[in-house]
């Protein structure tokens, strides 16, 4: 894996952390509502995995995701890429949105990474 700063690893991880807490209530509210949370269930599940390995790579914290696992949610994640990618196109210059979804693509980045090489090894 690259060199990555210190701060970058940092905002990386509170990234995840931000995405994971915004999907739980959304699952919370989901379920209350009696909608379908399939989908929502299969990313949340991706984000604790993105999670995991940017911690296993970073803070060599054990994990115990199978390659089959790491497979489905680094494909989960990268199919999250074009939507981010077409919000932050959309957002203005310079405003917090912008700036939250830049580091939230370069921890989405950083963790299929993280995965392509504990999947190597």
């Amino acid at each position: 894996m690259e060199n990555v700063s210190e701060e970058d690893k940092l905002q990386s991880i509170q990234a995840f952390h931000s995405t994971i807490r915004k999907s739980e209530n959304a699952l919370t509210n989901l379920t209350q509502k009696g909608n379908n949370t399939t989908l929502l269930k299969k990313r949340l599940n991706a984000l604790y995995i993105g999670l995991a390995m940017l911690e296993t790579v970073w803070n060599q914290k054990a994990h115990q995701y199978t390659k089959e696992e790491l497979a489905e949610a680094r494909n989960v994640l990268i199919g999250l890429f074009p939507s981010l990618e077409n919000s932050y196109t959309k957002s203005k210059m310079g405003s917090p949105q912008k700036t939250l979804l830049r580091r939230r693509i370069k921890a989405f980045e950083l963790a299929v990474q993280a995965m392509d090489d504990v999947v190597e090894k």
